[in-house]
C-alpha cells in the first residue's frame, strides 16, 4: 500500500486514487490546485483546460471587491462568456442557509456549465450545495485562508436552524493567489488558524469514537491531517507579518486538510467537540442577541476549552457503577426541558434527532459504557499521543492576539455552558461530551466550562 499521507499535494490529486488498508479507495475530485503569487491570472486557462465555456461566477459584495472584479476582467479578456451573481446580504454577512442556497440557485443560468465561486467558507459551502444539486462542477478562487473546507466534499450549513453537515462534492479546481489571500482581514487569518488547531482534538476524538462505538477510522487519513496541522502550527508565529511564503504554507495546509476529509468521505478527521462549541453559538446566538464571530475563531476558543476538559479527563477513573447510576437517574421529561431551555425555537428539531439516534437508550448506553471502562487505559494513551499541552496553544493564540475565551466572543457563563451541554444533542456523532455523559460526569464537565 502506498503511504499517501507522505505524498505531495499534486500526487494526492491523482484521479485513480489510492487503495488503503482501511477498506476505502481514497480519491479526491480536486484536479487543479494553484497556490502562489499571481496565480489568479491562470483562472481562464484552468477553465478552458477542464473544457468549460460558460462559468457561473458567484461572489458576495466583499469578495467581489477582493477578487471577483479581477476574475470577471480576466474572463472577459480571454473571451470567456460568464454570468455574474453577487449574493445579497440579509444582515452583516451571507449566511450558510436555505435562503442563500435558494438565491444562488434561482440566479443560475441553466446553460452555465460550471460554478466559479469567489470567496471563502460560507460562499464555498453555499456553492457546493447549489452546484451539487444542479449537477455542475465547482471551481473556487480563494479570498482568505479562513477555513479548511475548500477541498472537502461536504458543507457546514444551517438547515431548519440546526447546524448540519451536508455531503456533496469537492471542487474540481482551487486557485489561491497569495497576493490576494495575504490581504484578507486579520480576523480571517485567525479563523484559518483556529480551524486548524482544532485538528488536535478532532483526531483524538476520532480515534476514541472508533474505539467506543466502532466508527470508521483511517490512520493514513489521520496522518495526512496531522501533516496539514504541522504546516499551520510551524508557521503560526509568522502569521501576523503576512509573509507570502507563510500565507502559502498555511493555505496549502488548509487545502491538505480538505483533501483528508474528501479521502475519508466524512468531516470527522477535522471536526470534534471544539467545532460543536462554534456550531452551538451559531445556532443559539441570534435568539440570545449574540452575533456569531467567524467560525474558525469560535472553533479556536472551543479548542482551548476542549483541551482544558481533556486535562481534567486525564484525572478521571470511570466505573460502571457511576455510569449505570447516571443512566438509572435519567429523566426524559427533565431532559426535554433542558433541550427547550438551551435551543429555544430549534428545540423540536433537536428532539427529533434523539428519536432517530436514541443516544439516551439504556441498552446502547450500557454497550458504550462497557467499552469505555474496559478500554480506559487505551483512551488515556490516545489522549497523550494526540493532544499538545494546553499552555502551548494558549501561548500561540495569545501571541497572535486572538480571542481565547467565550467572553471574548460576547458570551456569558450560561452561553458557554449551554454550548457544551448542547453539543451532545445536535447530531448523532460521538463527542467528548458524549463520553463524559456516558460515564456520569456530564454535570461536572459543564461546571468546568467557563466564559472567562
Amino acid at each position: 500500500m502506498i503511504r499517501f499521507s507522505e505524498l505531495p499535494i499534486e500526487r494526492l490529486l491523482d484521479p485513480k486514487g489510492y487503495a488503503c488498508d482501511c477498506g476505502l479507495h481514497h480519491v479526491c475530485d480536486l484536479r487543479h490546485f494553484k497556490c502562489g503569487a499571481g496565480v489568479i491570472a491562470q483562472v481562464p486557462r484552468v477553465v478552458r483546460d477542464m473544457g468549460y465555456t460558460y462559468p457561473f461566477v458567484v461572489c458576495d459584495p466583499n469578495t467581489y471587491e477582493a477578487a471577483g472584479a479581477q476574475v470577471v476582467k480576466l474572463l472577459e479578456a480571454a473571451g470567456i462568456q460568464y454570468k455574474l451573481f453577487i449574493v445579497p446580504q440579509k444582515g452583516e454577512k451571507v449566511e450558510p442557509d436555505e435562503w442563500s442556497v435558494g438565491a444562488v440557485t434561482m440566479a443560475l443560468d441553466v446553460n452555465c456549465d460550471m460554478f466559479l465561486c469567489v470567496g471563502s467558507g460560507v460562499l464555498n459551502d453555499v456553492c457546493k450545495v447549489s452546484s451539487f444539486a444542479a449537477g455542475k462542477p465547482q471551481m473556487v478562487v480563494v479570498t482568505a485562508p479562513s477555513m479548511d473546507g475548500y477541498a472537502s466534499s461536504s458543507s457546514s450549513m444551517h438547515v431548519n436552524d440546526v447546524k448540519t453537515t451536508l455531503y456533496n462534492h469537492c471542487p474540481v479546481a482551487i486557485i489561491a493567489d497569495t497576493d490576494i489571500v495575504a490581504n484578507a482581514p486579520m480576523r480571517m487569518l485567525w479563523s484559518g488558524f483556529g480551524d486548524m488547531i482544532a485538528k488536535y482534538v478532532a483526531t483524538c476524538e476520532w480515534r476514541i469514537a472508533h474505539l467506543i462505538v466502532g466508527e470508521y477510522y483511517c490512520e493514513e487519513v489521520a496522518s495526512l491531517m496531522r501533516r496539514a496541522l504541522k504546516a499551520i502550527v510551524d508557521n503560526a508565529d509568522k502569521l501576523s507579518g503576512r509573509d507570502p511564503q507563510v500565507i502559502q504554507a498555511i493555505t496549502e495546509g488548509l487545502v491538505l486538510a480538505g483533501i483528508a476529509m474528501s479521502y475519508a468521505q466524512v468531516s470527522r478527521p477535522a471536526s470534534g467537540l471544539e467545532h460543536y462549541f462554534s456550531h452551538m453559538w451559531e445556532m443559539i446566538g441570534p435568539e440570545r442577541g449574540v452575533t456569531p464571530d467567524f467560525h474558525g475563531i469560535q472553533v479556536g476558543v472551543g479548542t482551548l476549552q476542549s483541551l482544558k476538559l481533556y486535562d481534567w479527563i486525564r484525572t478521571l477513573k470511570p466505573t460502571r457503577e457511576r455510569g449505570l447510576a447516571h443512566m438509572a437517574a435519567f429523566d426524559r421529561g427533565a431532559w426535554e426541558d433542558m433541550v427547550r431551555d438551551i435551543f429555544g425555537q430549534s428545540a423540536p428539531q433537536i428532539l427529533a434527532v434523539e428519536e432517530k439516534a436514541k443516544k439516551n437508550d439504556p441498552v446502547q448506553h450500557r454497550k458504550r459504557l462497557d467499552r469505555i471502562v474496559d478500554n480506559w487505559d487505551k483512551i488515556l494513551a490516545i489522549i497523550e499521543e494526540e493532544l499538545p499541552e494546553t499552555s502551548v496553544i494558549e501561548g500561540i493564540m495569545k501571541e497572535l492576539g486572538m480571542p481565547m475565551v467565550a467572553a471574548d466572543l460576547g458570551w456569558d457563563e450560561k452561553g458557554a455552558k449551554d454550548a457544551y451541554t448542547g453539543s451532545r444533542e445536535i447530531r448523532d456523532k460521538y463527542l467528548t461530551s458524549s463520553m463524559l455523559w456516558d460515564i456520569g460526569y456530564a454535570q461536572e464537565a459543564r461546571d468546568l466550562v467557563q466564559a472567562k
